[in-house]
């Protein structure tokens, strides 16, 4: 699998530094928007929908542009079945985990509403995953007239990813570590849309499972669960 993955580096798309850069700062001011609008303003549902109608017609404006930035992006059928399977013992491995811990801490919530996130909530993953993995790991690997180095990129990412999810200090660390699996796989290869169900498949049950927090309630019934 790992042969028939690395092809997908081949895949060379001409996009200008400075595109590329601008980029990376639509994203951080998408970060920023999160603490305005989600932690501020508690608008939780309205920030997610904008953010995700916003990047959706961003990459349908670009593919519109270029035919072959989806697979470039990674935002294809290519390579989805061989990326999910051999993901999938570790997701498994750490959504089992998970449970333990929770039922360990006492801060297992699971119930009947963790089914609709798990069917929801991989849009947004494939979204996160888009905006910052995508398009931050991504330019910075591609850069034309700037060599980055691949332990900076792995680094500076996953601290951008674990920054947006501030303030609970489980789930920066969660996501931190998760951030670098997720980047190191997606350079080698890996299809972006897998990542992100997984993503939205494993923050639902950190949420319900170590963080004793119902999303559901938090993002559709406007309740706070329980903040951190």
């Amino acid at each position: 699998m790992r042969s028939t993955i690395s092809e997908n580096l081949t895949i060379q798309i001409n996009i200008s530094d400075n595109r590329r850069i601008f980029e990376i700062g639509v994203v951080i001011a998408t970060g920023i928007g999160k603490f305005i609008f989600m932690d501020l303003l508690e608008l939780r549902l309205t920030y997610i929908i904008i953010a995700c109608l916003f990047w959706m017609s961003y990459i349908f404006y670009r593919s519109k542009q270029n035919k072959g930035i989806l697979k470039y992006w990674g935002l294809s059928s290519r390579y989805f079945t061989a990326s999910f399977l051999g993901i999938l013992p570790f997701a498994l491995v750490l959504i089992g985990l998970f449970v333990i811990v929770g039922i360990q801490r006492d801060t297992n919530i699971l119930d009947w509403s963790i089914i609709p996130i798990l069917l929801l909530y991989p849009l947004w993953g494939i979204i996160q995953q888009f905006v910052i993995v995508g398009l931050i790991a991504r330019n910075l690997k591609d850069l034309k007239k700037i060599k980055v180095p691949y332990l900076f990129i792995i680094l500076f990412t996953a601290l951008i990813f674990s920054i947006v999810h501030y303030p609970s200090a489980l789930l920066m660390a969660g996501t931190f570590l998760l951030a670098i699996a997720y980047t190191k796989l997606y350079l080698s290869g890996r299809n972006l849309i897998v990542l992100g169900i997984y993503h939205g498949w494993l923050g639902a049950f950190f949420y319900y499972t170590i963080l004793e927090r119902n999303s559901w309630q938090e993002v559709f019934v406007h309740l706070d669960f329980q903040k951190e």
